[in-house]
């Protein structure tokens, strides 16, 4: 049995999300979730609510044992990106691309 949360259309690059979902893969829910609360990057703000939603999913909707969790898979996947144009010297122009993140992660009980 596993829960599953995700986040869709988070603006930050999947790039900066794939670092910190590295740190959290395969290790405890207690666990994973004081690595995010101490982690000094900007992910890591969304994905300590996004593990929160998915450990009080595993709780409320499948009767999980909170002590026993885990995250058994973590994957970011870009979104649509917006493109945006910053004015360069004459006359010409730059594009801007601000990406965007979809994030899933999934807990499961240990054995």
């Amino acid at each position: 049995m596993e829960a599953k949360a995700t986040l869709k259309y988070a603006r930050i690059s999947p790039r900066k999300v794939k670092i910190v979902l590295d740190l959290i893969r395969g290790k405890d829910a207690g666990t994973a979730m004081a690595i995010l609360k101490n982690t000094n990057k900007s992910a890591s703000e969304y994905l300590v609510k996004l593990l929160g939603s998915a450990i009080a999913n595993a709780v409320n909707n499948f009767q999980m044992d909170e002590t026993k969790l885990y995250v058994s898979e973590c994957f970011v996947c870009p979104g649509p990106t917006l493109k945006r144009i910053m004015p360069r010297a004459k006359g010409s122009a730059d594009r801007i691309l601000k990406r965007t993140s979809h994030v899933t992660i999934v807990v499961k009980e240990r054995d």
